[in-house]
C-alpha cells in the first residue's frame, strides 16, 4: 500500500510543481517576444495536451494491466514519467516543451489505473477494498496540495542560494527531484508490487451477479466526468472571481484552495472510515450531487469571502466524497477488469476536467449571461441527480446463492 500510495503521489507532486512554474519558463523560453496572451495561450495549451495524453491513454494502460499484469504497467508509466520530467528540467525549445507535456501525461496515465487495479485484485474485503482506494486518493490529492508549494519554495531557495546554471536555470531543481523520485519509487515498486493479471487474483469474495450490470459501470463513469466538470469549473471561475470581482488578495485566493483541500482530505477520511459501512455510501451519491449542485450555484453569488469559504467547503465536501465512492463502486462493478474500468474511470475524470477548466475559463463573464460556467456546470449536476437516482437499488448485488433460494421458495409455493 505505501508504495502504492507513493506512486498516485509522485505523479500528482509532478503536475502540481509544473503548475506554477510553467508561466516562467514559457516566458523565458519565447524571450523578449512574449506578451501576456502568448504565455496565458501557451500555459493554457500545455495543461490541457497533459490532461488530454491522461484521457486518452489511461483506458488502454488499464486494459494492458489486465493483460500483462500490474507491475509492469507501474514500471513502465514510473520510467517514463522520471525520463519525461528529467528532460523537461533541460528543455530549451518550446515546440519540445510540448512533447514533454504530451509524454509525461501518457506516462501518468499509466500509474492511477494500475495502482487502483491492483487494490481491486488483492482486497480481500470489500472494506479493506474501500478503504484502501480511499487512501491512494487522498495520496493523489496530498500530492497536488504539495506540488504547487513544493516547486514555488524550491525555485525561490535555489534561486537566491545556489548558482544553478543549465536548461531552466532554477527550474531544474523540483523537475528533476520529482524525476529521481519517480526512480525510487519505481524501485520500490518492482520489489514489492505483485504481478498480477486478470484471473490470477483469487478474491475470497462472491461477486456474481444475477442480473446483468453492464449498464452500471457507463452510468457510474458519467457521474464521474460530471463531478470532475464541477471541480474544473469551480477552482478556475474560483480564481478569477476572488481575483477580478472580490478583489482579494493572493494570500486569500491561496487560503480558498488550501481550505478546498483541506476538506476534502478529512470528508475522504471520514466517508470509508471504520463506522460507516462501504456498502451505505451508494445512498450518498444522490444527496452530495445535489449539494455540489447548490453549492456550484451560489459560489458566484456569495457577496464576501466569509460566504465564499462556506460555499467553498460545501463543495470541496461534496465532491471529495463523490469521488472515493465512484471509484469504489465502479471497481466493484468491473469484476476481473479491474484496469479496464479504472482506467476508463481515469480518463472520463481527466476529460471532465479538461471540459469544466476550458469552461471556466472562456465562460467566465459572457455577456449576457455572467457566470454562465457555475450555471451551465450546475444544471449538468442536477442531471446527475436525476441519473443518480435509481443506483442505490441497483448497485446492491445479488448473489447467485440468494437468488437460487429465492427460485426455490417461488417453486414450493
Amino acid at each position: 500500500m505505501a508504495v502504492l500510495m507513493a506512486s498516485v503521489f509522485t505523479v500528482s507532486i509532478g503536475y502540481g510543481v509544473v503548475l506554477p512554474l510553467l508561466p516562467y519558463l514559457i516566458e523565458r523560453l519565447l524571450g523578449a517576444a512574449a506578451d501576456a496572451a502568448q504565455v496565458s495561450r501557451s500555459t493554457g495549451l500545455l495543461t490541457g495536451l497533459y490532461t488530454l495524453a491522461l484521457f486518452l491513454f489511461a483506458p488502454a494502460w488499464g486494459h494492458m494491466s489486465d493483460r500483462y499484469g500490474r507491475r509492469i504497467i507501474l514500471l513502465i508509466g514510473l520510467i517514463g514519467f522520471s525520463a519525461t520530467m528529467l528532460t523537461f528540467a533541460f528543455i530549451e525549445n518550446l515546440t519540445a516543451v510540448y512533447a514533454e507535456r504530451f509524454l509525461s501525461g501518457m506516462f501518468a496515465a499509466a500509474v492511477t489505473p494500475g495502482a487502483l487495479a491492483t487494490i481491486g485484485d488483492l482486497a480481500a474485503t470489500d472494506e479493506a477494498r474501500a478503504r484502501r482506494l480511499t487512501f491512494v486518493s487522498l495520496a493523489g490529492i496530498s500530492g497536488f496540495l504539495l506540488g504547487p508549494m513544493l516547486g514555488v519554495f524550491v525555485v525561490r531557495s535555489a534561486g537566491s542560494l545556489l548558482p544553478i546554471g543549465g536548461g531552466a536555470g532554477a527550474l531544474t531543481l523540483p523537475l528533476a527531484g520529482t524525476a529521481v523520485l519517480a526512480l525510487l519509487v519505481a524501485a520500490a515498486a518492482a520489489v514489492t508490487v505483485p504481478g498480477v493479471k486478470r484471473g490470477d487474483a483469487t478474491p475470497k469474495r462472491d461477486r456474481a451477479d444475477l442480473a446483468p450490470s453492464r449498464w452500471l459501470v457507463p452510468k457510474l463513469l458519467t457521474l464521474a466526468f460530471v463531478v470532475s466538470a464541477g471541480v474544473g469549473v469551480f477552482e478556475v471561475g474560483l480564481a478569477l472571481r476572488g481575483k477580478q470581482e472580490l478583489g482579494l488578495t493572493q494570500y486569500q485566493i491561496a487560503l480558498m484552495f488550501t481550505e478546498c483541500s483541506s476538506v476534502m482530505l478529512v470528508v475522504q477520511s471520514i466517508v470509508f472510515s471504520p463506522w460507516i459501512k462501504p456498502k451505505t455510501t451508494r445512498w450518498f451519491i444522490a444527496p452530495a450531487l445535489a449539494i455540489l449542485a447548490a453549492g456550484l450555484f451560489l459560489v458566484p453569488r456569495a457577496p464576501d469571502f466569509t460566504l465564499t469559504l462556506a460555499v467553498i467547503g460545501a463543495v470541496a465536501a461534496s465532491a471529495g466524497i463523490l469521488s472515493p465512492i465512484l471509484t469504489y463502486w465502479i471497481s466493484i462493478k468491473a469484476g476481473k477488469a479491474q484496469g479496464a474500468e479504472l482506467g476508463k474511470q481515469t480518463a472520463a475524470s481527466s476529460l471532465g476536467a479538461a471540459v469544466g477548466s476550458a469552461a471556466g475559463g472562456l465562460l467566465f463573464d459572457v455577456a449576457p449571461l455572467p457566470h454562465a460556467s457555475f450555471l451551465l456546470v450546475a444544471v449538468l449536476t442536477v442531471l446527475g441527480v436525476l441519473l443518480s437516482l435509481g443506483l442505490p437499488n441497483a448497485l446492491v448485488t445479488r448473489k447467485l446463492g440468494e437468488a437460487a433460494c429465492n427460485g426455490e421458495g417461488r417453486a414450493v409455493s
